[in-house]
């Protein structure tokens, strides 16, 4: 329960981080697709730490917390290889990096999948 807390709250951090970094020291070296990546990353990260909160807050009074804590943990795999693959690919123009994006997603649906499990168990 903690830990996906803190986990939500370091993630948001880094969002705000990488986000304000995007947008200032980013800004001349990223072309216009390039930009939108980022972003798409940025804005994946940022929903799924409030995500990994909303997780920590239920994991707190859930009769099934070791489900939702489970959820989490494919929440914040979800971050590292979709929004990271994001940057990657933003940052790099490697574009074979793409093929880890969907496997982030996978793991953001998985999560959520195993949150709805939990929350329907009471």
């Amino acid at each position: 329960m903690k830990t996906m807390l803190i986990l939500g709250g370091i993630m948001l951090f880094l969002a705000v981080a990488l986000g304000a970094f995007g947008a200032h020291a980013l800004k001349e070296r990223l072309n216009e697709s390039q930009t939108k990546t980022y972003q798409t990353g940025i804005q994946y990260h940022l929903i799924h730490g409030l995500g990994l909160i909303l997780i920590g807050l239920y994991a707190g009074v859930a009769e099934h917390a070791s489900l939702a804590v489970l959820a989490g943990w494919f929440i914040v795999a979800g971050i590292l290889l979709f929004s990271g693959s994001l940057y990657a690919l933003s940052l790099t123009g490697i574009r074979k990096l793409g093929a880890i994006t969907p496997l982030g997603g996978v793991a953001f649906l998985a999560g959520w999948v195993v949150f709805i499990v939990a929350a329907a168990q009471g």
